[in-house]
């Protein structure tokens, strides 16, 4: 099996990328996403684009400073090498700090209430990260560790990776499906009125990706590492932690209480079962959701008392 070339095209002899026209493509369909959803969510027509000139070069930005920073190592040689995006390194994660902080600027610049402006971009957050994920597919990054049982070595469970000639599972590909598969809830649940309130539609997303990177993170062989703790499958926890404090500081209901609470304190042992190996992540990631879905069921079903 040959792996295609990471050249799509070319151009008067400059080289078009893969990696770059998936990246490209995931955020015009995310763009088209939030622009069909303004007027549902009571913001002014064309608020997708108005932020779009504010947000993409900050999540650009973020994005590529996040995955520079625990890669420092790889540049420190040939620091202009950091503006070189074409061999790829950008981390998602930093690409949602950077357009968050761009939310944040743009609501109190236009008076655009900034959760209603969060929940415009989720589904299409999600959308565009699960075609984006493809480019890792090209650039042959990504991926977990080798499957030696023959029987797990064909796509889309591996993915034969050149460097080495053994098959690696394909956890750019899981992610891509589990983003996608969040997509698509986030909108069933805005069409069928399940987020009553602003900021739970990202609220959502955020846990759902959080969730997702936690598991899959663990079997990745590529990343980004603050000694021996995968940066982005802690992150993943805190953030799963922070919402669930958000979301409880939200809900008066009593019931939800004692769930946030139970949550709580499930996802406070997440961090160290994270230092402890993957297995124990697996057990504590299990049991936080399993309260916090419960939790959420009871806030998004019961309205805010009047």
């Amino acid at each position: 099996m040959s792996h295609p070339s990471r050249v799509a095209f070319s151009i008067l002899g400059f080289p078009i990328y893969w990696y770059g026209l998936l990246i490209a493509a995931g955020l015009l369909l995310g763009v088209l996403c939030a622009s069909t959803r303004e007027k549902k969510l009571g913001l002014k027509k064309d608020t997708t684009l108005d932020f779009l000139l504010l947000a993409l070069p900050l999540a650009l930005v973020g994005a590529r400073v996040y995955y520079v920073a625990f890669t420092w190592e790889n540049y420190a040689g040939n620091p202009l090498s950091v503006f070189n995006l074409r061999e790829g390194g950008l981390a998602i994660y930093g690409g949602v700090i950077g357009g968050a902080l761009a939310a944040l600027f743009f609501s109190r610049r236009k008076n655009t209430p900034f959760l209603a402006l969060a929940d415009l971009c989720a589904p299409g957050l999600a959308l565009g990260q699960a075609v984006g994920r493809w480019g890792n597919f090209f650039n042959q990054e990504a991926y977990g560790a080798a499957l030696e049982n023959p029987a797990l070595q064909f796509f889309p469970a591996a993915v034969l990776i050149e460097a080495d000639g053994m098959w690696h599972a394909a956890t750019f590909f899981y992610e891509s499906v589990w983003c996608l598969l969040t997509a698509a809830a986030l909108l069933l649940g805005e069409r069928r009125g399940w987020f009553r309130r602003r900021g739970d539609l990202f609220a959502g997303y955020l846990f759902l990706y959080a969730a997702e990177r936690v598991v899959v993170e663990g079997l990745r062989t590529d990343s980004l590492m603050l000694g021996s703790i995968r940066v982005s499958q802690l992150l993943s926890g805190v953030v799963m932690l922070g919402l669930l404090l958000w979301l409880l500081l939200r809900q008066p209901n009593r019931r939800a209480f004692c769930f946030f609470w139970a949550g709580a304190a499930a996802l406070g042992l997440l961090i160290p079962a994270i230092a402890l190996g993957f297995f124990f992540a697996q057990v504590v990631m299990a049991v936080c959701a399993i309260g916090f879905a419960a939790a959420l069921y009871i806030c998004v079903r019961e309205p805010e008392p009047a």
